[in-house]
């Protein structure tokens, strides 16, 4: 924050400021997930580092419930595999609860892709080696009980499941006090054929072992000696020399849910794995489609060691593609301002709204597609689903052609969607200025006026209100948008009322009352009611002077000036939001009174009933349907006051944003706590902490 002026930094008291706790990269993420249009409140905290940031933007950014994992406990790693798990319905929250990190949560998190059992294996004092033997070993469909064991080490384990692959008698050396190198002689043992009882003792460390099996090769080789015949003695050792040294140890994976086979051969001395082998394993394994027979003949000729090589691959389902609209109406018109190079925004040329002809094509839907079947590596089938049906669009002012799929415009007027749904209102174009001569104008509809507004014009409409240009004198009433592209200038004698957002080049000396948001690159000397917020753009922007009550809070580049004209903010829970809450409670108590009545005509009903008289089966039905029309309404009631309660409290982390600078004499009112500005200030965050106010520095 920039120092006092001069000579009254010693005798002015400011709130507490925290600028440490908005490093550049955290502000960075807030700034982005800002941009994307993100709720940036769950992670716009300061005791999440800016990597955590990351993973929870990118979470919400998805549409993942990003919130499970928005704990600055949770490292950002952490956070990383908990999101991946969420994008494939894979709820990793449990086991971080349990204890696992990063390491683990990937092991745990492939396998739970690949359905496998691991619940039934896993304890919470694993690591993620062995967390990964027993995922390769259920991907193996093997039985993992020998070693689903935490008092086996990760290469224990390995040496045990190696010993399964190759359907060996493991019970020979599951025995855990045996270390890995001495399982692993025993191993090698019983894979050469060899009794190795005479050396599957603890007695002996694994060098001995090692010598001892030496040994047993060693006679084996030497008990294969003929006199007969020296040449082919020879070619015998040789042979039995090279076949106590060969090792066949490779792996074959099973991933994507049976469509893909890999081959893993690890480096090891004396490691011979070939052709037939591979093709053995597959056989065995009854992979029988989709074989790739150069990529093993690749691996095993160019000895592709340490490395994953796909061998098999299925052809994966195809689901069939949605169902879509295709739209011959701009969608994309811009709405929101485009930026000048001061920061402001330029009102004037912004398009409005889009206007279609009685007749015009609107839209064509294209029907969903069937789904294309695959085939996995074992010669199965595997069902292609069919693409998803939308919804038929909802709207008024178009019609649906006799085909079902085009829609077609009932009427000239002004275009609009949202949210799957078209409405298509009556447009009055205004092509002169409106004065208290032309007289008052009410539509049913939207109203363009291509010039402008002065000496008491008068207009209210149901939709929106455009002016092409200014408005001075006048009183303007939309149940929609009002829009001013070229500012509104008075003598405190204009009246602006909307019931969404009002926006316009500048305002002055003008009263607004809004439901949604009021924008302006300059507000000055107005009076503002909105249960929105106030935004005042660019460098030059300023809002100066009269009273501005937002509950959703204020955003400007400048507040007051240097002449102490009196400035002051209202927001949060303020007379607006009291007044808006105690229309609830009004409109609630009326809504009980009418379902009162009306569940003393359904027990009226009930008792004539029980009496044995008749009550049409009409007016029963008109009852009951009535009681659920009320008591939905009362629900919609309370979830419109609670949403409100949550908007407020949710504004509260920025109720009051300042740019640029903040002048001496500003009073800003934030749920009811006052505060006068003391001196100029610059760049900052007016809120609340504990009830008293707080300047964060940005």
């Amino acid at each position: 924050m920039d120092h006092l002026e001069s000579g009254k930094q010693q005798e002015m008291h400011f709130p507490m400021m925290e600028n440490a706790e908005y490093q550049r990269a955290q502000k960075q993420e807030i700034k982005i997930g800002k941009e994307q249009g993100l709720d940036v409140s769950v992670y716009a905290n300061p005791e999440f580092n800016w990597l955590q940031m990351e993973q929870i933007r990118m979470g919400l950014k998805d549409n993942v419930n990003a919130a499970v994992y928005a704990n600055p406990k949770y490292s950002y790693e952490t956070m990383r595999q908990v999101r991946l798990g969420l994008y494939s319905a894979t709820d990793l929250m449990p086991y971080v609860k349990r204890g696992f990190i990063e390491e683990d949560l990937e092991e745990i998190r492939l396998a739970l892709l690949n359905r496998l059992p691991l619940d039934q294996w896993i304890k919470d004092d694993m690591c993620a080696p062995q967390i990964r033997e027993i995922r390769i070993g259920l991907c193996e469909e093997l039985d993992i009980s020998p070693y689903a064991d935490s008092r086996y080490n990760w290469m224990q384990m390995q040496e045990i499941r190696l010993g399964l692959e190759k359907k060996l008698d493991v019970s020979v050396y599951t025995n855990y006090l045996y270390s890995h190198a001495q399982m692993r002689e025993i191993r090698l043992g019983m894979e050469a054929g060899l009794d190795v009882s005479i050396y599957d003792s603890l007695v002996f460390s694994a060098t001995d072992m090692k010598e001892k099996r030496q040994e047993i090769i060693n006679k084996k080789r030497s008990s294969g000696h003929t006199e007969e015949k020296p040449v082919k003695e020879n070619e015998s050792a040789n042979k039995s020399f090279l076949e106590s040294h060969r090792k066949n140890e490779f792996v074959i994976s099973i991933e994507e849910n049976g469509n893909k086979a890999y081959a893993y051969i690890p480096w090891v001395p004396g490691n011979m794995v070939t052709k037939e082998d591979i093709y053995h394993d597959l056989e065995r394994r009854e992979i029988v489609y989709g074989i790739k027979h150069d990529a093993i003949a690749d691996l095993i000729d160019k000895k592709r060691l340490n490395e994953k090589i796909l061998i098999a691959e299925g052809i994966p389902a195809q689901r069939g593609e949605d169902g879509w609209f295709e739209f011959f109406v701009r969608l994309d018109l811009p709405r929101i301002p485009a930026p000048l190079p001061d920061g402001s925004v330029d009102y004037v040329n912004i398009e409005a709204f889009e206007m279609v002809d009685e007749g015009e094509k609107l839209a064509v839907y294209h029907r969903a597609q069937k789904g294309i079947s695959g085939k996995n590596i074992y010669g199965e089938s595997i069902h292609g689903e069919n693409g998803t049906e939308k919804k038929p669009l909802r709207g008024v002012g178009f019609t649906v052609a006799d085909d079902g799929v085009t829609y077609i415009s009932k009427m000239n007027g002004k275009f609009e969607y949202t949210a799957g749904r078209i409405t298509i209102t009556n447009v009055l174009v205004v092509r002169e200025n409106v004065t208290a001569v032309t007289g008052k104008l009410e539509v049913d509809g939207s109203v363009y006026v291509v010039g402008s507004i002065s000496s008491g014009g008068y207009i209210k409409a149901s939709g929106d209100i455009i002016i092409e240009q200014n408005v001075e004198t006048a009183k303007l009433i939309a149940g929609g948008n009002i829009m001013i592209k070229q500012g509104s200038c008075s003598k405190n004698d204009c009246f602006i009322e909307a019931g969404g957002e009002v926006s316009g080049s500048f305002f002055e000396a003008v009263n607004i009352s809004a439901g949604g948001n009021v924008k302006a690159n300059y507000i000055m000397n107005s009076n503002i009611n909105t249960m929105g917020k106030v935004v005042v753009s660019g460098s030059k922007g300023v809002l100066l002077g009269g009273t501005i009550r937002a509950v959703r809070g204020v955003d400007t580049y400048n507040l007051g000036n240097r002449l102490h004209i009196k400035t002051i903010l209202d927001v949060g829970r303020n007379e607006l939001y009291d007044r808006r809450q105690m229309e609830y409670e009004r409109d609630r108590d009326k809504l009980l009174k009418e379902l009162e009545g009306l569940e003393k005509q359904r027990d009226k009903v009930l008792a004539l009933c029980a009496a044995g008289k008749e009550v049409p089966e009409e007016i029963q039905r008109k009852i009951y349907a009535a009681i659920e029309v009320e008591g939905q309404r009362l629900a919609d009631l309370d979830g419109e006051s609670s949403k409100l309660a949550n908007l407020t409290d949710q504004v509260m982390t920025e109720p009051v944003y300042v740019r640029g600078r903040a002048y001496e004499g500003s009073l800003i009112i934030i749920n009811a706590i006052k505060y006068m500005l003391p001196a100029e200030v610059k760049r900052v965050i007016f809120k609340l902490k504990n009830k008293h106010f707080l300047m964060l520095s940005f």
